[in-house]
C-alpha cells in the first residue's frame, strides 16, 4: 500500500505542462475521456449489486485476472511514481527501500501467508476477524484504528488528482480538487468494490503504457549505455554502510510488517473466486508490482545523470516527460499518473465505507435489509469522501501525516491478526492491550520522545501487551473454523 506525495506532483507537474501550452488541450482530453470511462465501468456495476456482499466484496466473484489487477492497482500509487522516482534520484537504490522492494514484498508475503486462511473465512471485512476470534469490542477499536489511515491516505490522492487536473486545464486548484473528488466519489459510490476492480484493470493497462512509453522514450534517445554511466554508489541496495543496522531495519519493517495486512488488499483477497485465486492473483500482483515500480526506479536513477543538480528530486519524472516525450505519449503518461491516484483513492473510500456500515452500523442495527445495508455503505462513501475532499485543501499538512499512515496503529493490527489467525493464545484482553498500546507506543515513540526506532518499538510493545495477559490469565478460545472452497 502506498503512500502518496502530493505537494511534489504538483510542483513536478506544473513544471511538466506550463511549458507546452500547445499540449494542454489533448492532455486535458485524454484525461476527461479516461475518467468518462471509469464512471461508464462504475454506472454499468451497479446494476448487479444487490446485497451487501455484492458492494463491499463483488459477491466474492473476481476471477484471476481481475483479482491480479485490482491488488496490483491499489496498491501502485503516486508515491510510486513520483515519490519513489525522487528518493532514488538523490539516494540511490536505497531510497527505494519501501517503494517498490518494501511494498513488493509485503504484498507477495500477504498472498503466501494470509490469502487462504483469510479467504476461507469468509469475512465480509477486516474487522470481522477481530469480532469473530475475539468479540466486538475488538472489533470496534480496531475499525477505529484502521479508518484514518484510509482518510488520509484519500485525501492525500484526491488533492494529487486535483493537482493533475489542475495543470492540464488552467482551472484553479480549488475547483479542480473539487472536480476530483465528485468523480472519484461518483464512481465508487455507484459500483462499490466490482466497480473498483474493473477501474483497477482499465488503469492497469494505462499505467504500464504510460510508464512504458515513458521509459523507451528515454532510452530510444540515449541508448542503455547511460545506464553505465551511473554513479556505482548509487546502486548500493543499503546505502553506504554507515547507518545503523536497526535503522534499516525500521525503514524495511515499515511498509513489510505495518501493511502486512492492509484493510484494502484484504478485500481484494477475500473478493476472490476462491482460494486458490486469492493467493495467485496476490503473489503475481506483488510480483508485478516489483517489476512494473522497477520503470519509475530506474528513470530515477538515470535521471541522476540526464538532469543533475534537480532541487526538487522528486520532479524528476516530470521533467523526464517534459524533455523527451511528444504531445501524444505526454497524454499517455499523465493517463498513467491519473490511473495510479484513481486506483488507490477509490479502494481507500471503499474500505473506510465498509469498516463504519459493516463493523459498526450493521452490528448495531442487525436487522437491515440487504438493500439498506448497501444504502449505509454508499452513504458513508459520500461522507468519507466529502471528508477527504476537505482534508485534500490542507494537502502539506496531510501528507506529513499520511508519511506515516502505514506505522500508525499498525503494530497493534499486526500482531492481534497473526495471533488470531493463527493460534488460540490469547482472548479479548490480549487483543485490547495490543491494540491500545501498540498504538499509543508509536504516537509516544515518533512524536513525543523522538525515538530512533518508533515502529519497531511500538511492534514490540504491541508483541508484549498481548502475551503477558494471555501468559497471566489463559483462557480458553475456541479455534477459527474455515469454510472450505
Amino acid at each position: 500500500m502506498d503512500l502518496p506525495a502530493p505537494a511534489p506532483l504538483r510542483r513536478g507537474s506544473a513544471h511538466q505542462f506550463s511549458a507546452r501550452g500547445d499540449a494542454l488541450t489533448p492532455l486535458l482530453a485524454g484525461i476527461a475521456g479516461y475518467v468518462v470511462l471509469q464512471l461508464v465501468i462504475g454506472i454499468v456495476a451497479s446494476r448487479r449489486i444487490v446485497t451487501e456482499d455484492d458492494y463491499l466484496v463483488a459477491g466474492r466473484s473476481l476471477g484471476p485476472v481481475l483479482a491480479t489487477f485490482t491488488v496490483f492497482a491499489t496498491w501502485f500509487g503516486a508515491e510510486t511514481c513520483i515519490a519513489a522516482a525522487g528518493a532514488v534520484y538523490s539516494e540511490g537504490l536505497s531510497g527505494g527501500s519501501a517503494d517498490p522492494f518494501g511494498y513488493g514484498l509485503c504484498i507477495v508475503l500477504t498472498g503466501v501467508l494470509l490469502a487462504i486462511p483469510l479467504w476461507r473465512l469468509k469475512l465480509t471485512t477486516l474487522a470481522d476477524l477481530f469480532r469473530i476470534r475475539f468479540d466486538p469490542v475488538v472489533e470496534r477499536i480496531a475499525v477505529v484504528l484502521m479508518v484514518p489511515t484510509s482518510l488520509f491516505w484519500a485525501a492525500a490522492q484526491i488533492r494529487a488528482f486535483g493537482q493533475v487536473l489542475s495543470a492540464a486545464s488552467g482551472f484553479e486548484l480549488e475547483i479542480a480538487v473539487t472536480l476530483a473528488a465528485a468523480i472519484v466519489i461518483a464512481y465508487t459510490i455507484f459500483g462499490g468494490l466490482l466497480a473498483d476492480a474493473w477501474t483497477d484493470m482499465v488503469q492497469g493497462i494505462a499505467l504500464l503504457f504510460g510508464l512504458g512509453a515513458m521509459f523507451w522514450a528515454i532510452f530510444r534517445a540515449e541508448g542503455f549505455a547511460v545506464l553505465a554511466t551511473v554513479d556505482p554508489d548509487m546502486l548500493r541496495p543499503f546505502g553506504d554502510g554507515t547507518r545503523p543496522v536497526l535503522a534499516i531495519v525500521e525503514d524495511w519493517a515499515i511498509p513489510v510488517v505495518g501493511s502486512l495486512v492492509a484493510a484494502e488488499v484484504v478485500a481484494r483477497i477475500i473478493a476472490a473466486r476462491s482460494a486458490a485465486v486469492a493467493r495467485n492473483a496476490t503473489i503475481v500482483a506483488g510480483g508485478a508490482y516489483l517489476m512494473i515500480g522497477l520503470l519509475p526506479v530506474v528513470m530515477g536513477l538515470i535521471g541522476s545523470v540526464l538532469v543533475p543538480g534537480l532541487t526538487e528530486s522528486e520532479q524528476i519524472l516530470p521533467v523526464l516527460a517534459e524533455r523527451y516525450l511528444p504531445t501524444f505519449l505526454a497524454v499517455m503518461f499523465s493517463g498513467a499518473l491519473v490511473s495510479a491516484i484513481l486506483s488507490t483513492v477509490d479502494s481507500a473510500l471503499l474500505v473506510a465505507a465498509g469498516l463504519v456500515s459493516h463493523n459498526i452500523v450493521v452490528q448495531v442495527r442487525p436487522g437491515l435489509t440487504e438493500r439498506q445495508k448497501v444504502l449505509v455503505a454508499r452513504s458513508f462513501v459520500a461522507v468519507f469522501g466529502v471528508l477527504a475532499y476537505l482534508m485534500a485543501f490542507r494537502a502539506e499538512r496531510v501528507y506529513e501525516l499520511v508519511e506515516q499512515a502505514s506505522a500508525f496503529g499498525s503494530s497493534g493490527i499486526v500482531v492481534v491478526v497473526m495471533f488470531g489467525l493463527f493460534t488460540r493464545f490469547g482472548d479479548a484482553r490480549s487483543a485490547v492491550a495490543a491494540l491500545l498500546v501498540g498504538v499509543s507506543s508509536w504516537v509516544v515513540g515518533a512524536y513525543l520522545l523522538d525515538l530512533p526506532y518508533p515502529y519497531l518499538t511500538s511492534l514490540a510493545t504491541a508483541t508484549l501487551a498481548y502475551v503477558v495477559p494471555a501468559l497471566l490469565r489463559p483462557s480458553d478460545v475456541p479455534a477459527l473454523e474455515p469454510i472450505e472452497a
